[in-house]
């Protein structure tokens, strides 16, 4: 079958998605059956997982920065990253669902399974609850005060697709979703939720409303015309010193969180360098993106955004490195 042009306003015959990174495993590997559901998932996008991944990694991390290293650590590592693609395929899923007439209207997501009729709405409702119950399975082999935060995290997931409807900052709610694993990784590791786990959720909260913001700013002419909220066009030409206060809020509150878990504990002195250096690194990633945003540019946006599972990794990479110490 010939392929057409890869643009948002005329998605390829297949079935690719317009925003899809280019020659992914979904749209070159995957079962043809099978490609409108993975693609509902975003399994064609995968940084919205490493997203979600990452807040999960910094927990059990620093947890075990501040305590020791333990072999089941190995596990929740793995059963976090599987747990990730579920749910973000879960959560993504979701979204698409509540927001099919929406996504119809906007240049960029109308060649989506749902708007472009890859996949129905009773479908994608059934593929979300195969989603939910394998993550359930990864839930249930953690401590049962995890498995209730687990059940507790469906909350923010639920209503992030209506937040832009009727709030501003719909952002906000994305990141109440999006980091909750820092929670949920911590506890597992500890097996009681504690204040630098919490800390460390509101600085990936300040991290999301960052990158998501940015990436808001592909949309925010359709979203206008559709009437769909955003920090994007809230903030509109007052983008720059307000991503430079989430970039500060962000690492100030990691350095906390580190200093929160370590100190009391009495880490080793050179763990604790190591784990405030990952915040000042992803600090500096964060200034590189502020210094090369350009918000009328959306490809720059995009690559912008997707450039956070780096940021992400910087912490997590050092937070390791403390914790085998």
């Amino acid at each position: 079958m010939t392929e057409t042009a890869e643009t948002p306003e005329a998605p390829d015959v297949d079935g690719r998605v317009a925003d899809a990174v280019p020659e992914n495993w979904v749209d070159t590997l995957a079962p043809a059956w099978t490609r409108p559901y993975l693609r509902l998932s975003r399994a064609d996008r995968p940084i919205g997982t490493w997203l979600l991944l990452l807040p999960c990694w910094w927990g059990v991390l620093l947890a075990a920065a501040s305590t020791s290293f333990k072999l089941f650590d190995l596990w929740i590592i793995l059963g976090c990253a599987l747990g990730a693609f579920l749910m973000r395929g879960a959560g993504c899923t979701w979204n698409d669902i509540t927001d099919r007439d929406f996504d119809a209207q906007v240049a960029r997501t109308k060649s989506r399974p749902i708007p472009s009729g890859q996949v129905t709405a009773k479908q994608a409702l059934a593929w979300l609850a195969i989603q939910t119950g394998l993550a359930a399975c990864i839930l249930f082999t953690f401590n049962w005060a995890t498995v209730g935060l687990g059940i507790l995290a469906l909350l923010p997931v639920a209503i992030y697709p209506f937040a832009k409807r009727f709030t501003w900052w719909p952002q906000v709610f994305l990141g109440l979703a999006f980091n909750w694993g820092a929670l949920l990784a911590w506890t597992a590791h500890t097996g009681s939720l504690g204040w630098p786990a919490v800390i460390l959720y509101v600085a990936g909260i300040s991290w999301t409303l960052f990158y998501d913001t940015i990436y808001a700013h592909q949309d925010k002419e359709d979203d206008a015309l559709i009437g769909v909220k955003s920090t994007a066009r809230l903030f509109g030409e007052n983008t720059q010193p307000w991503l430079r206060g989430f970039l500060i809020a962000a690492v100030l509150l990691l350095g906390v969180a580190v200093i929160a878990a370590m100190v009391p504990a009495q880490a080793n002195v050179l763990a604790l360098v190591l784990a405030l250096a990952g915040a000042w690194g992803f600090g500096w990633h964060m200034l590189w993106q502020l210094r090369q945003l350009d918000t009328e540019d959306a490809d720059n946006c995009l690559r912008l955004f997707r450039s956070n599972r780096d940021a992400g990794l910087i912490p997590a990479v050092f937070l390791a490195a403390a914790a085998l110490l």
